[in-house]
């Protein structure tokens, strides 16, 4: 750690909140480590966040590298929100600009588009519209989906409802996906869709999940509960994120748009 600290980026996707430092100069160093990135991630002794982004240099043809960690310090393949995030602190909201992201879930297209960023995410081929698990009452179906990281998504009738937290904690462990898998809870609202997470690694609800909303409207969609090629999904933080869809045989593959905002920037000294 240099003795002029580390600076950090805190952006908000939706509600889902990251802490991103640039690396392409400067290694990661002691930040990758996952318990200094806990410690970061705490809400109440440290920056406070759902995750960590370290941008780094690109190593397969793109602009740059995106490495995602949850607040538990642990990988994920894929974080939406987290693409979005870099995606408008990297262009900028001047001007519809694109680039490419590389991650470990392989390389994505991303662009700000009208002030927001989108980003064309891996195709989901894996989709499971029903999962043998019994139904609590309020819920109608329950299915998965791959989408860079594993979902259940359950259809309900009111997400307001939804004990997200003990219902979860439930499914996110459920022997039906030995990995483990995040969870969203889904109803119908007059404009659209009401989404609420419950995810792994950080073990609790979170205000926005992309990867979970694309999850979600590929399943709406295979369950033909969605029309259209459009999805627009209300969070738990009052924003929206819409999924635009387009299948190709058995795949979907899903564009997200939705926030991408500068919260605060900093200086970290551990």
């Amino acid at each position: 750690m240099s003795q002029a600290g580390r600076h950090f980026y805190k952006m908000s996707g939706s509600g889902n909140d990251f802490v991103i430092f640039d690396t392409r100069a400067e290694p990661a160093g002691r930040l990758a480590d996952p318990a200094v990135m806990s410690e970061i991630c705490a809400r109440r002794t440290g920056v406070g966040a759902d995750g960590v982004v370290f941008v780094e240099r690109p190593r397969a043809g793109g602009d740059v590298l995106m490495k995602y960690f949850n607040s538990d310090g642990s990988p994920a393949t894929m974080c939406g929100n987290a693409a979005l995030c870099v995606t408008s602190m990297l262009l900028g909201a001047g001007g519809d600009r694109s680039m490419t992201i590389e991650s470990d879930d392989g390389l994505l297209s991303s662009r700000m588009h009208g002030g927001l960023p989108e980003v064309d995410l891996r195709p989901v081929q894996v989709v499971k519209p029903e999962v043998p698990i019994p139904l609590e009452p309020g819920e109608r179906r329950i299915g998965f989906a791959q989408a860079g990281v594993p979902h259940l998504v359950v259809l309900v009738d009111d997400v307001q409802t939804v004990d997200v937290v003990e219902r979860g904690r439930f499914l996110r462990r459920h022997a039906s996906n030995p990995q483990g898998a995040n969870v969203n809870f889904v109803s119908r609202r007059r404009d659209g869709w009401a989404i609420r997470t419950y995810e792994r690694g950080v073990e609790g609800e979170t205000l926005a999940c992309g990867t979970g909303a694309i999850a979600t409207a590929v399943l709406l969609s295979a369950w033909g509960e969605a029309g259209g090629v459009e999805v627009a999904l209300h969070t738990r933080s009052g924003r929206e994120l819409t999924v635009r869809l387009r299948r190709q045989g058995e795949a979907w593959n899903p564009t997200l748009r939705g926030e991408g905002r500068l919260v605060f920037e900093g200086t970290l000294q551990l």
